[in-house]
């Protein structure tokens, strides 16, 4: 039976429905039309809700523009996913270039007052992923806080360049933006308060995040941050991630990216000399190709003026408090594109060349691990992963409060058995990945509820303290420390040293 609750919000009382699941439920009023919501758990969801006009014909490569009005009640319901290859997300993958739309998920209970807003940006190496994939219901009703899930365009149509394109190599943040604007215009229909809104992110989310803390025109448009294994300092060295991977970051100069984009026309041979012929061209005729555009044009416009890890380096950014981490055992999750390792000084001397690989293979004694691969796991984990992630975090914290932490369980329930807490094994703890409670031993879902409970304290008053929960404190900016994020029936939470377990002194002083 449904029953009729008032919330109130800075735009007055609004009157919503809350049904049962897969119940339709009484609409919310947008900026541009009626949403209907629904029940999931003890949230309300609305789902499809576009944020801009789909970048379609001659708006492909261009900024957001305003999304149209709609008339009547518009559905709530997942639409497409932004256009990307196949992959585990987006099993067929997707030519869908109409996808610029966000999810809402509310507490179902009412609030006397708004609630914070967490808007969270996926990842996906800038070339995958969808704001769907993210099902918030138990983090919105366990935290009490209004979560927004965006899509953002990637790869080559996110991030695409073009000599004399306005916008090269950013579109993809653009969008962003124009997510957290509407954000801005909106959040108080859902109950929500658009003056504290929390930007978050993991992967490529968290370098998007990096960038929106550096980027002039997101000014005034969140209050706190949190990167999950993705920081402005984040790069590679050579073939450390792949074989024969050539040393790189996110971030390169605008006119590199247009200088790729042009020759990746010539290339093709599409006939193409001007952005309106290939703004013509069909979508499924870009995707193959969309992994040739997966990093971030700077110095072109105001978005991206400087690269982020300078721009961090130099206090270039938004003054408001962070949470900043890893997952100990990061980089594990790429030792299958090494095949079956066995030469492990051999990848050592490729990634820091000979004359600095005898000091690596001291200070990283094949001797002290359970195998070749562990090894090299643990060389590309610190170098490339964690050890960034201190570096931003040491520069953040000069300048506002850094949360520095590591997550730790070895057995996360989408792990592979053997690699640990590899790249996103964290993702379960905080959203029902695709709507899918994956099972949690008992000490598992305590640390789940611990996490949520950490990151929605943070959005809601910056500060992750409260009861049921170790104390975590802010990090110094010199030797980096935080908390380490283990179920009970392993290390539980603890404090740790994250500069000196991941040998982060040693990586500084190599300079490789």
């Amino acid at each position: 039976m449904k029953r009729i609750l008032a919330i109130t919000a800075a735009a007055g009382s609004l009157l919503v429905a809350f049904a049962g699941p897969g119940e339709a439920a009484q609409s919310i009023r947008t900026d541009k039309g009626l949403i209907a919501g629904k029940a999931v758990g003890d949230s309300m969801v609305y789902d499809g809700i576009p944020y801009a006009a789909p970048p379609v014909g001659g708006l492909r490569w261009k900024a957001p523009q305003p999304a149209a009005a709609w008339h009547g009640v518009r559905q709530s319901e997942i639409r497409d996913v932004c256009p990307q290859q196949a992959n585990s997300e987006a099993p067929k993958g997707s030519t869908a270039e109409d996808c610029l739309y966000l999810n809402v998920t509310t507490p179902a209970r009412p609030s006397a007052k708004p609630r914070a807003v967490v808007v969270w940006l996926p990842g996906g190496g800038f070339f995958s992923g969808a704001g769907s994939s993210y099902e918030a219901s138990k983090f919105a009703a366990r935290g009490d806080v209004v979560v927004v899930t965006v899509n953002y365009r990637l790869g080559i149509f996110g991030f695409f360049g073009y000599p004399g394109l306005p916008g090269s190599g950013t579109f993809g943040l653009q969008d962003q933006q124009a997510a957290l604007r509407w954000v801005q215009r909106n959040a108080a229909a859902f109950g929500g308060d658009a003056r504290n809104v929390t930007v978050a992110g993991e992967s490529a989310g968290g370098m998007s995040v990096c960038a929106q803390l550096t980027s002039p025109t997101s000014t005034g448009l969140f209050a706190k941050a949190v990167m999950q294994s993705g920081s402005c300092a984040f790069n590679w060295a050579a073939s450390s991630q792949y074989p024969g991977q050539t040393a790189d970051s996110p971030w390169i100069p605008v006119r590199q990216v247009e200088a790729n984009g042009k020759e990746w026309a010539a290339g093709k041979k599409l006939a193409c000399t001007t952005i309106d012929c290939l703004r013509a061209l069909k979508a499924d005729a870009l995707v193959d190709d969309t992994l040739a555009f997966t990093q971030i044009g700077y110095g072109g416009t105001a978005v991206m003026p400087y690269s982020p890890a300078k721009a961090l380096q130099a206090g270039l950014f938004h003054r408001v408090p962070i949470i900043s981490g890893n997952n100990h055992d990061e980089a594990n999750g790429w030792l299958a594109a090494f095949g079956d390792i066995k030469d492990y000084p051999a990848l050592v001397k490729n990634m820091v060349g000979e004359s600095k690989a005898a000091q690596v293979l001291q200070h990283y004694r094949q001797s002290r691990y359970g195998s070749p691969a562990a090894a090299w796991g643990a060389v590309t984990t610190d170098r490339i992963w964690s050890c960034t992630q201190v570096a931003s975090d040491q520069q953040a914290a000069r300048k506002v409060p850094v949360y520095a932490y590591e997550f730790a369980d070895k057995h996360s329930p989408i792990a592979t058995p053997g690699l640990g807490a590899a790249h996103a094994m964290e993702l379960p703890y905080l959203f029902r990945l695709g709507g899918y409670d994956f099972p949690m031993s008992e000490p598992q879902q305590q640390l789940s509820n611990q996490m949520i409970d950490y990151w929605t304290a943070f959005a809601r008053t910056g500060d992750p303290n409260g009861p049921g929960r170790p104390v975590w404190s802010p990090t110094g900016s010199s030797n980096v420390k935080g908390l380490s994020l283990a179920p009970t029936d392993q290390t539980g939470i603890q404090q740790v040293s994250l500069s000196s377990e991941h040998q982060c002194r040693f990586w500084a002083a190599l300079g490789a």
